[in-house]
C-alpha cells in the first residue's frame, strides 16, 4: 500500500506539472498578441478572425481527443499534446499575414484543446483512485502557471522579441515534458476498487440517455463558469476605466484581483469539497459569484467593484473543476471532452455576448449576465444533487 501511495503521489505531481505548463505556455502567447498583430500588419477584424483559429482548433480537437484517450491512453495523449503545444507556440512570430497566423493558430489550438481533455481525464482517474476531491488543485496549478507565464511575458516584453520569447517557451515546455513525461508514460491510469465506484456515482460508463443528459448538464455548469472568466478577462478592466473613471493601471488591477482570488479559491478547493461536498460547493460558489458580480458590475465606487471582482473569482473557482470531474466520472474521457467543449464554448461566447449587450443597454448591465449565469450554475448544481456524490 505505501508503494502504491508513493506511485499515486508521483502521478499527481506529474499531472499537476502539465496543468501548470499549459497555463504557462498559453499565457505567454496571449501577452505577445499585440506584438504579433503589429508584425503581421493585421487589422483588428483580421486579427480577430485569425485568433478564432485557436478556438476552432481547440473545440474540434476536444471532440476527438476523448476517442484518442480511449484508444491510446490519457497519459500518452497528454505527453504528445504537450510536445505539440510547446513546438506550436513558437510558430506565430514566424508568420507575416493574418491568414498564415490563423493557420498556425489552428495547430496551437488543437494542441491546447487536446491536452486539456487528456490531462483532465488523467486527473479524473487519479481523483477516483485517491478517493479525495483534489480536482481543484490541478486547476489551481493551471492558474498559477498562467500568472507566472503572464508575469514573465511582461518582464521580457521590452528586452526579447516575440520570436525569442516564444522560442524560450518552446524550450521550457520541451524540458518540462522531458522531465515529467516519463512518469506518465511509465504508469497506467490508476483504477479505483470496484466497490468504490457505485458510491461515487462512477459506475455508469455506458452512454445511455440519462448519462448523456447528466454530462451535458455538468457541461452547462462549466460553460456558465467559463462565460464569466471570458467576460471579465475582456471587459472587466474597460468597465472600471470607462464607467468608474479608474486609471489604466488601476483598471488592470481588476482582472488581477479576479485571477488571484480564483487561484486562492482553487488552492483551498480540496478542503472545501471535503467539508461541504460537491453539491454544496457548486451551489455556494454559484451564489457567491452571483453576488460578487452584481457588486462588481453595479457598484458606484472602484474599491467596491474590485471587491466584487475578487468575490466573483472565489465563487467561480471550483465550479469548472467539479463539473469536469463529475462529467469524467460518469462517462470517462468522452465526458471530459463534452464538458470541456461546452466550457470552452462559454468562454468564447462571453466576450462577444457582453459586447452586444453593452451596445444595446450598457456595459454594467451587460456584466450582470455573469451574475445571472452563475446563479443558473448554482441552480443546476442543486437540481442535480442526486446525481453528484455529496
Amino acid at each position: 500500500m505505501p508503494g502504491n501511495g508513493n506511485s499515486l503521489s508521483r502521478l499527481r505531481t506529474a499531472i499537476t506539472v502539465f496543468f501548470a505548463l499549459d497555463g504557462f505556455v498559453f499565457a505567454g502567447w496571449v501577452v505577445r498578441i499585440p506584438a504579433i498583430k503589429e508584425q503581421t500588419g493585421a487589422s483588428a477584424s483580421a486579427l480577430g478572425l485569425a485568433l478564432l483559429g485557436v478556438s476552432a482548433g481547440a473545440v474540434v480537437t476536444m471532440v476527438l481527443t476523448g476517442r484518442l484517450c480511449r484508444r491510446y491512453g490519457n497519459h500518452q495523449v497528454t505527453v504528445a499534446c504537450a510536445v505539440l503545444l510547446s513546438l506550436s507556440v513558437a510558430l506565430p512570430p514566424l508568420t507575416h499575414s493574418a491568414l498564415a497566423l490563423g493557420l498556425v493558430l489552428l495547430v496551437f489550438g488543437a494542441a491546447y484543446g487536446g491536452i486539456n481533455v487528456a490531462f483532465n481525464s488523467a486527473a479524473v482517474d487519479l481523483v477516483a483512485a485517491m478517493r479525495r476531491p483534489i480536482m481543484p488543485s490541478f486547476h489551481a496549478a493551471f492558474s498559477l502557471g498562467g500568472m507566472i507565464g503572464a508575469g514573465l511575458g511582461a518582464l521580457v516584453a521590452g528586452s526579447l522579441s516575440p520570436t525569442r520569447h516564444l522560442l524560450l517557451l518552446t524550450v521550457v515546455g520541451l524540458l518540462v515534458t522531458a522531465v515529467a513525461g516519463p512518469t506518465l508514460l511509465r504508469q497506467k491510469p490508476p483504477v479505483p476498487p470496484e466497490p468504490e465506484r457505485p458510491a461515487e456515482g462512477a459506475a455508469p460508463r455506458r452512454l445511455d440517455g440519462r448519462t448523456r443528459g447528466l454530462v451535458l448538464v455538468f457541461g452547462l455548469i462549466a460553460g456558465c463558469t467559463a462565460y464569466g472568466e471570458g467576460a471579465l478577462a475582456d471587459w472587466g478592466a474597460l468597465h472600471l476605466e470607462e464607467d468608474l473613471g479608474a486609471s489604466p493601471g488601476a483598471a488592470a488591477i481588476g482582472y488581477s484581483c479576479f485571477a488571484l482570488a480564483m487561484t486562492v479559491g482553487r488552492l483551498t478547493g480540496t478542503t472545501l469539497l471535503e467539508r461541504l461536498g460537491r453539491t454544496r460547493t457548486v451551489v455556494a460558489g454559484g451564489a457567491t459569484a452571483a453576488a460578487g458580480m452584481l457588486l462588481g458590475s453595479l457598484a458606484p465606487a472602484l474599491w467596491a467593484a474590485l471587491l466584487g471582482y475578487a468575490v466573483t473569482g472565489i465563487g467561480l473557482a471550483n465550479l469548472f473543476p467539479v463539473a469536469v470531474e463529475r462529467a469524467g466520472t460518469l462517462a470517462g474521457p468522452s465526458g471530459v471532452a463534452t464538458a470541456s467543449t461546452l466550457g470552452y464554448g462559454g468562454m468564447l461566447l462571453g466576450p462577444p455576448a457582453i459586447g452586444f449587450m453593452a451596445d444595446w443597454f450598457s456595459l454594467p448591465t451587460a456584466l450582470t449576465s455573469v451574475a445571472i449565469l452563475a446563479a443558473v450554475a448554482a441552480a443546476i448544481g442543486f437540481a442535480t444533487r442526486g446525481a453528484a456524490a455529496r
